[in-house]
């Protein structure tokens, strides 16, 4: 193993390159801050067009999020000069307002940042902590673990919030505009009223039991006693005061003083209050990471490190490249079973051993390793059922995991004038996250994101345990494309629970091996193959496919984790190729 550091001088963060072979090809690259660089090893042929253009660099004005709405707060952000962190600020506070259901401020997020002029990458981890008084059977009754349901509507399955900190920081170290000025559309349409979408009218109205509780069933139900409909006009007065609180004061705004109160009154409530107190919440501190990035065909994938599963999507990349039948393209059954295989393969050892860096070792490194990838690759033809999780270098030894992921999430991207950008995953975890509110805006269920089980049989505690002031592992996995000059060329990312890997990897494979536009990448049927199933849109692929998929031992059934919502964009031809996920209601616009 050699390790290479960058020698330039004018880079705002150094690079190191972990090269395990590279006539394999396999990179790991911490910080990403890069000289002009190849994706060493990396394939020289890529199926689809190269997106670089040698004319000119990535720039903006280009976001795609899950709501015009939102994305029209960022827009004119980028209109008045703001920087893509501060446009990506406005983005947030306005999707908390209006697709509560997946994102708000009582969440937490990954942040990517890139930095056009050093070409330095800098990831912020907004992950919620759980509280200081926390033990791993936080989500035990009488011996045994709660229903899950029963662990999301109660007080322990809060964290302490982590989205508003997290922006607070990028804010000031990347915001071109006053952090004042950035909540001015949150608020007005907080105060005077936003259109219900359908989307968000299914949410009010479906059987998620956090749109039930009665803060949900107030703040839903209007003076005749019926709930919001589509079309209709809903207020949140309450939400507005919290914004102008937030513009004027600060992520302080929300770690203390009357919002941290809220919060901590309504986690305390019954049934099952939980632990969380005002010094946690003030306590709270956003982490900087530095990124974790490998080769796929030409180009190079930068995601966030533990406690984000990003690495996983690495690997299952890496896999693709020892797998010839995946190169066979969208309409090959061929191509779609091994992509299944793998995906087995990337969730067992994801499950296995991610957690919160600062409680377990994850061994990043040693599922990136050609070698390994090449061993774990060369399973897939012959698997059967579920996948056994692989024993990389550096693994240590970890109970088996009883994680659940359910639906709540949403991604965003942004560019500005500049070309600096935001890829960012956001989410309060489950819908309505735990459906309990404070200040107009939704809490964070997102503890109930550790293994609900803290031990294996033989009392090996599992990677993602639950412990006082650590952060569950996520799948949130906000992605950059880099070019071979280390340019940016492309972002993406999707909700969907534990399925945002198999989304996010589907987008990349379809975009960037079989050379798809970005739109067409994301509106691919899924698959999502975890476990002993291959949960699909079944529908969405021809009979001949599924037909061939079925004689290669790959049945689909319908997909029952939450759907994908892919946003993002790639720097084709010198215009941005932009995606916003037809299975949601966002858009991507560049005027």
């Amino acid at each position: 193993m050699r390790a290479y550091s960058n020698p330039s001088s004018n880079r705002r963060r150094k690079i190191s390159l972990i090269l395990t072979s590279a006539a394999v090809g396999a990179l790991v690259l911490a910080g990403c801050a890069t000289t002009p660089l190849t994706a060493i090893g990396a394939t020289e042929t890529v199926t689809g067009p190269t997106l670089a253009s040698t004319q000119a660099a990535a720039r903006g004005p280009f976001v795609s999020a899950a709501n015009p709405l939102a994305v029209e707060a960022g827009m004119k952000v980028l209109a008045r000069g703001g920087s893509a962190v501060d446009a990506a600020v406005a983005i947030q506070a306005v999707l908390g307002l209006v697709e509560p259901q997946s994102s708000g401020l009582g969440g937490g997020a990954f942040m990517m940042v890139y930095d056009a002029e050093s070409e330095a990458i800098t990831v912020y981890d907004g992950r919620e902590t759980a509280p200081a008084a926390a033990t791993p059977e936080l989500f035990y009754e009488n011996g045994r673990p709660l229903p899950f349901v029963d662990a999301v509507l109660s007080g322990r399955s809060t964290g302490a919030p982590g989205v508003v900190p997290m922006l607070a920081l990028a804010q000031k170290q990347h915001g071109a505009l006053a952090w004042s000025e950035l909540f001015g559309d949150a608020e007005a349409l907080a105060q005077d009223g936003f259109v219900v979408s359908p989307r968000l009218a299914g949410m009010i109205n479906g059987s998620a039991p956090q749109a039930k509780t009665r803060w949900a069933t107030e703040y839903f139900t209007k003076p005749d006693g019926a709930r919001y409909q589509a079309g209709e006009t809903l207020r949140n007065p309450a939400y507005a005061e919290t914004v102008r609180r937030i513009a004027r004061e600060g992520a302080a705004a929300m770690q203390q003083g009357p919002l941290a109160e809220a919060i901590v009154a309504a986690v305390n409530e019954g049934p099952r209050p939980g632990a969380l107190t005002t010094a946690d919440i003030a306590g709270y501190r956003p982490v900087v990471r530095e990124a974790v990035c490998g080769p796929y065909k030409i180009y190079t994938i930068c995601v966030p490190p533990p406690p984000s599963s990003g690495a996983s999507i690495l690997e299952l990349l890496a896999m693709a490249e020892q797998t010839p039948d995946i190169d066979k393209g969208p309409n090959s059954p061929e191509a779609w079973a091994a992509f299944g295989q793998l995906q087995r393969l990337m969730y067992a050892d994801r499950d296995r051993y991610f957690g919160d860096p600062a409680f377990v070792s994850v061994p990043v490194a040693g599922l990136l390793d050609p070698t390994y990838v090449a061993e774990r690759a060369a399973l897939a033809p012959a698997l059967r059922g579920a996948a056994p999780y692989g024993v990389p270098a550096g693994a240590p030894r970890v109970g088996a995991d009883a994680t659940r992921e359910p639906a709540g999430t949403s991604h965003l991207v942004v560019v500005d004038a500049q070309g600096n950008a935001v890829s960012m995953t956001t989410t309060v975890e489950s819908l309505f996250g735990s459906g309990r509110m404070a200040g107009g805006f939704f809490l964070n269920n997102q503890l109930t994101d550790f293994s609900l089980v803290p031990t294996a049989s033989d009392g090996t505690p599992a990677a993602n345990a639950v412990a006082a002031g650590k952060r569950p592992r996520s799948s949130m996995s906000p992605a950059l494309v880099l070019d071979r000059e280390g340019r940016l060329v492309g972002l993406l990312g999707s909700p969907g629970g534990s399925s945002i890997l198999a989304y996010n990897a589907k987008a990349l494979i379809g975009a960037l091996g079989w050379g798809l536009p970005l739109q067409e990448a994301f509106d691919l049927p899924n698959l999502v193959a975890k476990g002993d199933g291959f949960g699909a849109d079944t529908e969405g692929f021809p009979l001949a496919v599924r037909e061939g998929m079925a004689a290669r031992g790959v049945e689909l059934r319908p997909n029952t984790t939450e759907t994908s919502g892919l946003h993002g964009g790639l720097w084709r031809n010198g215009r941005w190729d932009g995606g916003a996920d037809s299975r949601r209601e966002g858009v991507a616009r560049t005027h």
